[in-house]
Formats: C-alpha cells, sequence, structure tokens
C-alpha cells in the first residue's frame, strides 16, 4: 500500500509512529496527538519541510503506529523508544549523556561560568547547576546574559590591560581590576540566586530591555531580547524540573478521554506506577471513589522512598514530560501526603479524593 494512502487510514487518536527504512530497521520515533494529521504530513507538501525532515522522508519505505490513550502516554513511549532504539533522525532525547550543566568555578581569581557536558571534575570548589535538555539554550541563557550585563571579557586572565570586548560596550571592565571586578561578582551572584530560584531581578532586567526596545520600534533587538529571556526562563523551569524529580510526591492524575471515560495515573516523582481505565457508566461515584482509594493505598503505602541528591541524566526527560502534564489543562490532580498514607488518617485520605472525584465527574456531566 502506498505511504499517503496507508497515512489516510490512521485514526486521530493519540501515539507513536516509528519510521522504517527499506530493510525495516526504525530510523525515526515521533509522536502525535493525531496520529492521522501528524503522519500524513510527512506526505504531503516537502516545500515547507525543513532538510532533515525532507532526508528522513526520502528513506522512509514503510511506517507503524502505536495507539496510546493520552498524548501524555504517547510522549513518554516516544521518550522510551527513542532510548531504547537510539533511531539515527531522532537527536532529541537520544544520548541524554551530552546534556548540558553550568559550572560556575574561581579562575584567576575571579567566579567564571562554563558549560559543560563532565561538571565534576577537579578539586577546585565549584557550583553545578543541571542538567538541562537543551544545550542550545543554554548557550543563548549564557551568552544573552554576558551581554546584557556586560561581562563578556575576551581577557580575564590579564589585568590591567583593556580587552577587545571592553572597546566594544561588551565588558564592563574586569580586565582593568578595580571597582568593575565588585561590580562583575555581584553580578555572578545574581545569576547564582536565579539558579537556586531565590532571585528573578535578571529577568525583570531582560524584561525592561526588551519593552524599551519595543517602544523605541527597534524589534530586531526585541526579538533577541526576548530570546535570552525565554532561554532564561528554560534555566528556572529546568530547577523546578530537577526539585520536583527529586522529591517523593505521590500524585493521583485523572485525564478524560470522554464523558464516561476516564484515565487514572499513579505517579511517584518521575516515575508512572500504575495507570488504568474507568468508566463511569459502570462506576457510581461511590464506587469510583473506593476503587481509587484503594489502588492509592496499594501503590503508596509502604512504599519506602528517598529523595535522591542528583537525579539521573536519563531520568530527566521522564521528569520534564511528567511536570508539563501536571501543569497542563489535560488533567487534573492530586498530592497525596505521606500523612494520609497512615492508618488514623484513612478517612482524611478518602474525604479528599471524594471531594476531588466529585469536581472532576460533576464537569464530565454538565
Amino acid at each position: 500500500m502506498h505511504l499517503k494512502e496507508k497515512a489516510k487510514n490512521l485514526p486521530l487518536s493519540p501515539g507513536v509512529y516509528l519510521m522504517k527504512d527499506s530493510i525495516g530497521h526504525t530510523i525515526y520515533v515521533g509522536k502525535a496527538k493525531k496520529l492521522k494529521m501528524r503522519v500524513q504530513s510527512y506526505f504531503q507538501d516537502h516545500k515547507n519541510h525543513s532538510q532533515k525532515v525532507k532526508k528522513l522522508v526520502q528513506n522512509i519505505q514503510d511506517f507503524e503506529v502505536i495507539q496510546t490513550d493520552t498524548e501524555f502516554e504517547a510522549f513518554l513511549l516516544e521518550n522510551q523508544l527513542i532510548k531504547e532504539i537510539k533511531p539515527f533522525f531522532n537527536s532529541r532525547m537520544k544520548s541524554p549523556q551530552t546534556y548540558p550543566y553550568i559550572v560556575i568555578r574561581t579562575k584567576n581569581e575571579m567566579r567564571e561560568i562554563e558549560i559543560t557536558n563532565h561538571p565534576y571534575q577537579g578539586n577546585a570548589s565549584y557550583l553545578v547547576f543541571g542538567p538541562y535538555t537543551s544545550k542550545n539554550t543554554v548557550v543563548t541563557a549564557i551568552e544573552g546574559m554576558k551581554e546584557i550585563f556586560q561581562i563578556n571579557c575576551s581577557q580575564p586572565s590579564k589585568r590591567n590591560a583593556a580587552c577587545l570586548n571592553y572597546s566594544l560596550g561588551l565588558c564592563l571592565g574586569m580586565c582593568l581590576g578595580g571597582p568593575a571586578v565588585v561590580q562583575y561578582e555581584r553580578i555572578i551572584d545574581k545569576f547564582i540566586a536565579l539558579l537556586n530560584g531565590t532571585d528573578k531581578s535578571i529577568i525583570e532586567e531582560i524584561q525592561q530591555k526588551m519593552e524599551l526596545a519595543s517602544e523605541n520600534l527597534d524589534f530586531k533587538a526585541a526579538a533577541k531580547y526576548r530570546d535570552y529571556l525565554d532561554a532564561v526562563q528554560h534555566l528556572i523551569r529546568g530547577k523546578k524540573v530537577i526539585k520536583f524529580a527529586n522529591s517523593t510526591k505521590k500524585i493521583v492524575v485523572v485525564e478524560p478521554l470522554s464523558e464516561s471515560l476516564i484515565k487514572v495515573f499513579y505517579i511517584q516523582g518521575n516515575q508512572v506506577l500504575l495507570k488504568e481505565k474507568l468508566n463511569l457508566d459502570t462506576l457510581d461515584i461511590e464506587h469510583l471513589i473506593t476503587r481509587i482509594l484503594q489502588q492509592t493505598l496499594s501503590c503508596y503505602k509502604g512504599r519506602k522512598t528517598f529523595p535522591s541528591l542528583n537525579i539521573e541524566q536519563a531520568e530527566l526527560d521522564e521528569a520534564q514530560i511528567i511536570y508539563n502534564y501536571l501543569k497542563s489543562s489535560s488533567c487534573s490532580h492530586l498530592m497525596i501526603p505521606l500523612k494520609w498514607l497512615n492508618e488514623n488518617n484513612i478517612d482524611l485520605l478518602a474525604q479528599s479524593l471524594r471531594n476531588w472525584l466529585t469536581q472532576i465527574v460533576s464537569k464530565l456531566t454538565v
């Protein structure tokens, strides 16, 4: 069957697609909210395709799909398959060992910002932030901050002689020593506080520069500051994802699939412990509460978990997917405090589930 015709027969449901070459090897794995629309797009007008996609399409001889109930599951499955199969045309999530870190270490009596894949090296004291999933975004954020705050010295190892970047307005004059070094160290302190989530003044300053450029009709500069702002905010989100993944939070998630069907996920940290579909036509609210209460206790009660100090790089993608899912409008979730799992607080857990599930069901039946 021709690939275009085969794609026409795909369902409009979430899932994962695996592109195959002439000898049946999977050369690309992708996910879709609507499989039919996404897969069809590969075999339509190629003019709008990137060079990467054009080359991919030239090598596709067949494809297969795996349907999922939700886009969330498609994200997780795509992530899993890419890491297992390592398809040639996949780059995102293919090699977690390449995830970058930001390291701040002292060199030549001054702290310097580095981007590296191997942060834990040497005996000197340093601070490590990360890992992050996008090296390009991290580079953009660091370059933007260095430009905006004029800390891009081209000869940081030398003193009492102005560097080229100083004449270009890109360096405060740390190379000259004196007050500029003090100002530079204050900026580094603010950057560390930003990465720790305790000070967002850097974001506010970038926003002000973007707004000022826009007011002056300098849209090119405004766009540049916008890109810097997006990149810096990515660093903040990355910090939140790592904190979330290292936590032992227990979360029950419900996503409606239709007016009478829901999918329930039992999540802890960056793991989905259990998932099931429940039909509201065959379960009244009391039986629904009882079912989810039993599964909650089964999944979480007596489960010993300890927060890790550093998330493994290979776990970061799962944590990112789950974190974004909980922030989306697709689902509703309930955090389960450890004390609710105590024998004396089962009634409190049941009542919390009742209040939460009643709201969900009432919205579905409106």
